[in-house]
């Protein structure tokens, strides 16, 4: 394998975690206008965004009216994204 191919492989990985954390973002922006929650693009955020953030708002209550479980999701994400970059690379130099 190849130094160019293993840098291939990680900046994929970083880029799959960077749009799931827009989509993440933007289907929260979209609950603050229920037609666009509606839209087929709604439809599909909510497909591969609930699921995740179903997990958090099953132990973060709102506060008031405000739902902070979308913060503390991308927060986790984060943390996910890097300790995944890490060990890919970790494997990616063993292959090398």
């Amino acid at each position: 394998m190849t130094v160019s191919l293993a840098s291939s492989i990680l900046s994929l990985i970083n880029i799959l975690f960077t749009i799931y954390s827009f989509a993440i973002i933007a289907y929260i922006l979209m609950s603050w206008i229920p037609s666009l929650q509606e839209s087929a693009v709604g439809q599909f955020l909510a497909k591969i965004v609930e699921p995740y953030l179903g997990i958090f708002r099953k132990f973060i209550p709102p506060i008031g009216m405000i739902d902070i479980s979308p913060i503390v999701a991308i927060f986790l994400l984060n943390f996910i994204q890097r300790g995944v970059l890490i060990v890919a690379q970790y494997i990616l130099v063993a292959l090398i």
